[in-house]
């Protein structure tokens, strides 16, 4: 059962009565639509602390990359990656980066990581 919790990608697919009940049984997402609820949670619980809550400003976005992708950062070397990360994908240059841009850099991390599976299973 899902209630104010639910999450978004479950929530758009509701009727309003659905959504106004507040009680959802027997709808269980995907895997692939779980991973989407998640990436918009993620996105949205570091998005909006500071100036628009729709938006990563600079900050929000090194709290996310240090909480949700220590991995990844940690293997870097380059003290300005973040920086760059931010400057590659502010496509509009408003110094902030919204979900459009930020899902282009999961799309880009996902492709990479897909590629090294790829190649490993190639060397076995």
């Amino acid at each position: 059962m899902c209630n104010v919790t639910m999450g978004p990608l479950l929530a758009c697919h509701l009727s309003p009565w659905q959504r106004t009940r507040g009680r959802v049984t027997d709808i269980m997402p995907s895997q692939l639509e779980g991973a989407m609820d998640a990436l918009i949670r993620v996105f949205h619980n570091y998005s909006g602390s500071e100036g628009d809550k729709y938006k990563l400003n600079k900050g929000e976005l090194k709290d996310l990359l240090n909480s949700e992708l220590t991995n990844f950062l940690t293997s870097q070397k380059d003290p300005m990656l973040v920086e760059k990360i931010m400057n590659d994908l502010d496509s509009n240059k408003d110094n902030e980066v919204d979900f459009n841009e930020f899902v282009v850099l999961v799309a880009a991390l996902t492709v990479a990581c897909n590629d090294f599976f790829q190649e490993m299973q190639k060397n076995k």
